[in-house]
């Protein structure tokens, strides 16, 4: 038998409707602080701005970014009673983070609505592609202090002595020095001019007859090879392009809104 009432079950439904709306409402809070709700939000959005740093996310980082949202809540609220939200340092700091936060959300939404296509990207390429074609050549050299050391040095190559093994004794060059002279695969233009020259002169297994002086000393020279110069696939260095790319944009963009923007103040460049 039923003994409750209309009105009684009125109000028994009308609380747990309540329970139910309380439940919810606490679902999504982290705690309460003082009487006052720290919403799951503040969670996410932290979260969010860790992320987006690029650092890599520790097993207990909701654990720990749960524990930084309480805290910070704990501290405003002794900040706000002790009134340093009306102080002229706080108004001005507050100020510079809301300049910071819009410049920041425009400029990704700027990126957003005008990404880099595949073909502005296969384009970049390209073009560095032809940059960067031609000849590579692959060259020892012993560089010593005169021409006198280096003259010996020809002749005593040129009567048997290795190459490899007067560089490794001899050269000044300790980056190749110790690998018997050897430059490995690069254009001419990687050099000072007169290297360049000198190299691009000899034909395969050929030395460098007299010295080639530059500004680091005095060079013996021999070309070992030459090969068309290696690139890498479009797929490989799509992601830098884009990358550049989309800096690109964003500093046009940027130069733009400075030069049509009407102010009286002189950049300095």
């Amino acid at each position: 038998m039923n003994f409750t009432t209309p009105a009684l079950r009125r109000l028994l439904a009308a609380s747990g409707l309540m329970l139910m709306v309380a439940t919810s409402v606490q679902a999504q809070n982290v705690a309460i602080v003082n009487g006052k709700a720290v919403p799951k939000a503040r969670v996410d959005a932290l979260m969010q701005q860790v992320a987006r740093s690029g650092q890599q996310l520790p097993p207990d980082a909701d654990q720990r970014v749960r524990d930084e949202v309480v805290l910070r809540e704990i501290f405003t609220q002794e900040a706000e009673r002790r009134g340093v939200a009306r102080s002229a340092s706080y108004k001005a700091q507050m100020e510079l983070a809301r300049q910071s936060i819009l410049i920041r959300e425009l400029f990704e939404t700027y990126k957003t609505r005008n990404p880099v296509t595949e073909a502005e990207a296969k384009a970049e390429y390209d073009k560095v592609k032809a940059q960067n074609s031609g000849t590579e050549y692959r060259a020892r050299h012993i560089l010593v202090a005169s021409e006198d050391d280096a003259k010996a040095l020809i002749a005593k190559i040129k009567g048997g002595a290795n190459f490899e093994d007067l560089a490794k004794q001899n050269s000044k060059d300790p980056g190749s020095g110790e690998n018997g002279g050897d430059l490995d695969f690069a254009k001419p233009e990687a050099y000072v001019p007169e290297f360049g020259k000198a190299m691009v002169a000899l034909k395969k297994g050929e030395l460098t007859e007299t010295p080639v002086q530059t500004q680091f000393g005095w060079h013996i020279i021999r070309l070992d090879d030459t090969r068309e110069a290696q690139f890498p696939s479009f797929d490989e260095v799509k992601g830098q392009l884009t990358q550049r790319l989309e800096q690109g944009k964003l500093q046009a963009y940027q130069e733009k809104l400075r030069s049509t923007a009407k102010t009286d103040y002189k950049f300095s460049n």
